[in-house]
């Protein structure tokens, strides 16, 4: 049988297959505004914004999340480590973009926090949800420009639930 004989069963076949191999890629590769807000088996992936000094309630955030009693869960996506401006920005916008959100502690420390603040931006850039959270609820802080328009919360457990089931 000569090659310009093949059979349209096969031809079929391969068309179908490319074009599922094709959609597969899509999906890996489409852009942040394209991506489907699918929570990855029922955890909405967050990103923790906060200021340097205020890790220890992003470290308290997590603990309590992974509670059996928690009323919610996530991915914690924040950076966890320093590395030089260029590579951190880099990374950081990788990081926010596969977000469905992202939570950002607010303290004092939060107005000089450049990296929290950029974090924000670079989130409204992506077009991620931004939702601001206080740290203390009696202590609560003016809020920065970059969450205007957003929504701001006390740190409630079941405010939390309610936003995080939102993203």
């Amino acid at each position: 049988m000569s090659q310009n004989n093949k059979s349209p069963i096969n031809t079929t076949a391969f068309i179908l297959g490319a074009l599922a191999i094709g959609t597969i890629i899509y999906d890996i590769f489409k852009p942040s505004t394209a991506k489907s807000k699918i929570k990855h088996r029922g955890k909405a992936r967050v990103f923790i914004s906060f200021a340097k000094d205020d890790e220890i309630y992003r470290d308290y955030l997590v603990k309590q999340a992974k509670s059996n009693r928690s009323p919610f869960s996530f991915f914690d996506m924040s950076v966890k480590k320093p590395w030089p401006e260029d590579i951190w920005k880099k990374k950081c916008r990788t990081k926010i973009k596969g977000c469905d959100g992202v939570i950002v502690l607010l303290s004092g420390k939060t107005w000089n926090s450049s990296g929290a603040r950029w974090e924000i931006k670079c989130a409204k850039e992506e077009n991620i949800p931004v939702v601001g959270m206080h740290i203390f609820k009696n202590n609560i802080k003016s809020i920065i420009p970059e969450l205007e328009n957003a929504k701001v919360i006390p740190w409630d457990w079941k405010e939390l639930e309610n936003i995080i089931s939102k993203f």
